[in-house]
């Protein structure tokens, strides 16, 4: 029966792909990839540089060796000003690519943000509003000749024959360079014990790009709106507690992703913390209505400047039935490169 699922599950899969060409890539670690989650994030750490590296293997145990894989980097600087503002500059860069066809989407893109302290000052609680934009291009591709079709399809031996013409009038697999236009606002708040709250929201892909692989098709990318909030909230000198949760919504997908971290740290000069937590994905699918997706277990560690995530997704949609509940890898991986001057801490630490 599991040699009957496989084949089937594929096929499945790569409908989904294609279908969903339109869709963005995802990190269930999003609060580790903060510069895709929300332009406004730019230079909202503590430090003045900060790195970021994300990887995402998704459906391993059913595609073998073509999974869904997401490869993220970004790199951020913060400069404070006078005013006790401050200003940030980013780059970034994004591969996706998705089944035996190999459609990929690449994206690179500049962020700028500004955050402006709205309250602080002795025994005052930090405020900062932070309004982010970024610009940049993409360009998505396919390999068509990983593909054969009912033409190339040999009845006699029962095999596809990939030597045979399919009759198709593709192009050469690329859809021209598009610019991509992504903007944010985030308010913050970092408390005396050193627990913080945050609320914001994002719309990538404002400009619809043009994603067609087909020159006779105006296929564009949909916007993506996105909400997210949540905080650290601690409970004793070790412990706190981090909630948050996303909703997202493109075209006709949605998405919410909810869940808590709890971290324990040593308080030493050398901080030392490890995170632990448990996270619910819910999505919609086509018209049935919502449903929950997937459960990411997650373990973070902190150590000074460096920080490690490694989670995975435990499927719990009717998919499990083939793939056995095995979903997602993901790492992500962080490091801060401390200010030149010692100032107090004014931001989150997601």
């Amino acid at each position: 029966m599991r040699k009957l699922y496989q084949p089937i599950v594929t096929l499945c899969l790569l409908f989904v792909a294609f279908a969903a060409a339109a869709q963005d890539p995802r990190f269930s670690q999003y609060y580790a990839s903060p510069y895709n989650l929300n332009p406004a994030l730019t230079g909202v750490f503590n430090g003045q540089c900060r790195t970021t590296l994300n990887y995402r293997d998704q459906w391993n145990s059913v595609l073998t060796t073509v999974p869904f894989r997401t490869y993220s980097v970004s790199g951020e600087y913060r400069r404070a000003l006078a005013s006790d503002d401050y200003v940030a500059f980013g780059i970034g860069a994004m591969h996706d690519e998705v089944g035996t066809a190999r459609y990929q989407q690449n994206k690179a893109s500049l962020g700028f943000a500004f955050l402006k302290q709205l309250a602080g000052g002795r025994n005052r609680n930090e405020q900062y509003l932070s309004a982010g934009a970024q610009l940049g291009f993409g360009q998505n591709s396919i390999d068509w000749s990983n593909l054969w079709f009912s033409r190339q399809y040999d009845a006699f031996n029962e095999e596809p024959d990939l030597g045979a013409g399919n009759g198709e009038t593709f192009g050469d697999g690329n859809t021209p360079l598009y610019a991509d236009f992504n903007a944010g606002l985030l308010w913050y708040m970092v408390m005396e014990n050193d627990g913080f709250f945050y609320i914001g929201g994002a719309g990538h892909h404002l400009n619809q790009p043009k994603i067609s692989l087909m020159q006779t098709n105006n296929t564009v990318m949909y916007r993506r709106w996105s909400g997210h909030l949540g905080g650290q909230f601690p409970v004793s000198e070790v412990l706190s507690l981090l909630p948050a949760v996303q909703v997202m919504k493109q075209g006709p997908s949605f998405e919410a992703d909810f869940g808590m971290n709890v971290r324990y740290c040593n308080n030493d000069l050398n901080e030392l913390a490890l995170r632990a937590g448990v996270w619910s994905r819910l999505g919609n699918r086509l018209n049935s209505g919502i449903h929950s997706d997937a459960l990411t277990i997650v373990t973070m560690l902190e150590l000074n400047r460096v920080m490690v995530g490694l989670s995975y997704d435990l499927t719990v949609s009717s998919l499990r039935r083939a793939n056995n509940s095995r979903g997602a890898f993901e790492i992500s991986l962080s490091y801060y490169h401390p200010e030149r001057r010692r100032s107090k801490v004014t931001c989150p630490r997601f």
